[in-house]
């Protein structure tokens, strides 16, 4: 039985963190890592593995299931097509952006964002990348996305 693997890179900061420092230091930070996480629950009749390695930001990973069946995970749309898995982008209520199948070897997807923060009655912009490695395989180590390069990756654009 195939599984899902979804390893989730998530680099935060704020508006005072932008500074050429700053941005080696966030760049200096890996995109892949060893696998933590096991299986938890199925996705599309797969197993599924969602390991989340985050720097600067403890929110929870937005998560849902489609009219269609398909799956979000934050951004990322997965769905079955004509035997395949499925990984598409999708930006606020725009159209989805196919970006490969995840049968064929893993993806890495990024998109960089902003969004606002309400603290203390202030309200501040944090800065998000996000980077996904995504990948359906039968049998995985570890250290699977350390071991192997992407078959494909794929930068949202920036708006």
């Amino acid at each position: 039985m195939s599984t899902l693997i979804f390893q989730i890179h998530i680099k935060c900061w704020d508006k005072s963190q932008r500074s050429p420092q700053d941005v080696a230091q966030r760049q200096a930070l890996p995109v892949c890592s060893t696998i933590d996480s096991k299986p938890e629950f199925f996705i599309l009749d797969k197993k599924c593995v969602i390991d989340l390695h985050s720097t600067g930001s403890l929110r929870e990973l937005k998560k849902s299931i489609m009219k269609d069946g398909s799956v979000k995970l934050e951004r990322f749309i997965i769905h079955e097509q004509d035997g395949k898995t499925v990984l598409g982008y999708q930006e606020d209520n725009k159209e989805i952006v196919a970006i490969g199948d995840l049968n064929e070897g893993w993806i890495q997807a990024k998109y960089n964002c902003r969004y606002s923060v309400e603290k203390d009655n202030e309200i501040y912009w944090l800065y998000e990348e996000l980077t996904l490695n995504a990948a359906c395989v039968d049998n995985f180590g570890n250290d699977y996305f350390l071991e192997n390069k992407p078959q494909l990756t794929f930068d949202a654009p920036v708006v």
